[in-house]
């Protein structure tokens, strides 16, 4: 018998109730044949969310903004993540393009925090809690993931194994993309294995709409480097190559598969590594006429790699390394800015220098402890990012994920945008996560004094979680919209609050934001459209629609009233498309009491809780 038969049967069963029903079927379907079970927890922040719907609100104190009006704006989220990626539902859903994250790795020695209380060793239900709190956080994320994002999950030997099943889970097996190894230290007192590392779990929301990962060669970058050094100081191709070949030797552990890169000649530098053969047999078969001898080179066993026209398009552009005379082959010059290298499962990095790099932005002060290394994650970011890819990461720590965004869009121009989310304890959003990402922002001193400029052209929001009941009441509804104006403007990338067309609106009826080609309105009284409608009529059409958000009982966003208007606009019923994003994800409600609830619903229509100070009649117009 398969479950739908049993569904059917505990349907037919007399003596249950409803409720009762439901609740078998629903076991009945969480049953499973392969993966993980385990005891759910609920969280206290699980339970406030069953009761209150979570917005952003910004502390405009802490913003800072850069000179350059195209700036990228980076977000700080002081909350719970489970409330602030709830919000991000409404703001992001499908638009993150890479997620990383580095959770508690529920080691038993006060690392993770389960309803403001330390789990530790002695928990037996240690890892039903880590489950629990993981896998309602990465469900979430899945859904934030663009169609082609990807995530990466920093974990050790403590939840690698249930980790990797509860992915199995979220994201299925097809989109586990690979597993790295992250030699970071070596423990000095083993009891009987060295441990030297960590791992770094990747997933994609859809693997068949991930490309290929490569980049430059990071090695090929660091020749590049010296080689324009020594071409600026003014030697000639000769000695450039002589000392470019002095330094190739002297970092060689720094240029794996990239030291054969040691020819110069006026175009730069390149291999001449044998390339002449074609690797399987039934290659080009033509003479090659040596330029000097005017004799033929001998032809490989295969034969040529390429055909003879191509051939001859190389040696016009001067990309043919001959030999002394007709005794040797040919080759094709490559070129060391063709050298690219792919993401590999191993990767070293020592985390003393880490360490002590974030000590030099808090003036020689250690801060906090284990941070992930700056390089790493940048290299991570360049191989699985585009230039304008949306970054988040939901376990900030020390903010180095938004460092090393700042830091990787200075390398290559890029104009990515970073959202960071941490929890307040011990001040650590404040005081560890701002701070450092301000400093890096603004430059530093380190404490030999050496002078650090700033990534000035980054912008960066700092925003807090704050709180709406869930009932639908005119009240609740209403304050629903005016809170999520902040929500509004994170959701299209629009800060900027101007005049609409010239004119001054009363903040308590619209706000209008614009900047570059982005512009947005949020209408909160209702009773303002047709008005605010004709002013629109006098705003010129853009490259994009304004969007306007209207206030609304239920989803009727006035098309007839900005039928004059609507080449121009982009129309959204408010609170209805918030409540509609975050029934996705949030928790189910528990049930009232009938005098319970209508003694809430007499209290949020009473006339002194009116927002925006309308009349009882207004309120439920």
């Amino acid at each position: 018998m398969n479950k739908n038969e049993l569904a059917n049967k505990i349907r037919g069963i007399d003596g249950l109730t409803n409720d009762e029903k439901s609740a078998l079927i629903e076991l009945l379907r969480k049953q499973k044949k392969y993966g993980l079970v385990w005891e759910d927890k609920p969280e206290d922040v699980e339970e406030r969310l069953r009761e209150e719907l979570p917005v952003l609100i910004e502390d405009t104190g802490k913003t800072i903004i850069s000179e350059d009006a195209d700036a990228p704006n980076h977000i700080l989220i002081e909350g719970d993540n489970l409330e602030a990626l709830t919000a991000l539902a409404y703001t992001h859903e499908g638009k993150i393009d890479v997620i990383y994250i580095d959770p508690p790795y529920n080691t038993g020695n006060k690392d993770f925090v389960y309803n403001d209380q330390f789990v530790d060793k002695e928990d037996s239900y240690r890892h039903s809690k880590w489950l629990s709190f993981m896998s309602k956080r990465l469900r979430i994320a899945k859904r934030l993931l663009s169609d082609k994002g990807v995530i990466f999950i920093s974990i050790d030997d403590n939840e690698q194994a249930q980790l990797k099943l509860l992915c199995d889970e979220i994201f299925g097996t097809a989109n586990f993309l690979g597993q790295i190894i992250l030699k970071t230290a070596t423990d000095n007192n083993p009891s009987q294995i060295n441990t030297e590392h960590e791992y770094m779990l990747s997933y994609c929301a859809n693997k068949e709409s991930q490309g290929n990962w490569k980049r430059q060669s990071q090695g090929a970058k660091l020749i590049l480097r010296q080689y324009k050094a020594l071409k600026y100081s003014g030697l000639s191709i000769e000695d450039i190559q002589t000392e470019l070949r002095k330094f190739i030797r002297l970092n060689k552990a720094q240029l794996p598969q990239v030291s054969h890169y040691n020819n110069v000649d006026e175009k730069g530098v390149y291999s001449s590594s044998s390339n002449s053969s074609n690797p399987h047999p039934g290659g080009y078969t033509y003479d090659i006429i040596h330029p000097i001898t005017n004799k033929p080179c001998p032809k490989p066993a295969n034969g040529w790699r390429w055909p003879e026209s191509t051939f001859k398009i190389y040696d016009l552009q001067g990309e043919i390394e001959w030999g002394k005379d007709d005794t040797t082959q040919p080759h094709v010059k490559k070129r060391i800015e063709t050298s690219t290298e792919y993401l590999r499962t191993l990767i070293y990095e020592d985390n003393r220098g880490t360490t002590k790099a974030l000590s030099d932005i808090f003036g020689g002060n250690k801060v906090f402890d284990n941070p992930k290394p700056t390089t790493v994650l940048s290299r991570i970011l360049d191989f699985a990012s585009a230039k304008d890819s949306t970054i988040l990461d939901f376990f900030a720590g020390s903010g180095t994920t938004l460092h090393a965004t700042m830091q990787l869009n200075a390398e290559d121009g890029g104009h990515r945008k970073c959202i960071l989310i941490t929890n307040n304890e011990n001040n650590i959003c404040e005081e560890v996560t701002y701070k450092r990402n301000k400093r890096v922002i603004q430059g530093y001193t380190t404490p030999k004094g050496e002078e650090v400029p700033g990534l000035t052209g980054n912008t960066l929001r700092y925003y807090k979680t704050d709180f709406i009941s869930r009932d639908r009441t005119p009240r609740n509804m209403r304050a629903l919209v005016t809170a999520s104006t902040d929500l509004l403007c994170i959701k299209n990338d629009v800060y900027k609050e101007t005049k609409l067309a010239g004119q001054n609106i009363n903040p308590k009826i619209a706000r209008y934001f614009a900047e570059g080609d982005r512009s947005m309105l949020v209408i909160y009284d209702e009773r303002a459209v047709s008005a605010i409608a004709e002013i629109l009529e006098a705003v010129e059409p853009g490259k994009e629609k304004i969007k306007v958000y209207v206030f609304s009982a239920g989803s009727y966003a006035y098309d007839d009233e900005f039928e004059e208007v609507a080449d121009k606009v982009e129309l959204c019923a408010l609170p209805d498309a918030i409540y509609q994003a975050y029934q996705k994800v949030l928790p189910k409600r528990r049930p009232k009491f009938l005098p319970e609830a209508m003694e809430e619903n007499e209290r949020s229509n009473s006339p002194e809780n009116g927002m925006l100070n309308f009349t009882d009649e207004e309120a439920e117009a």
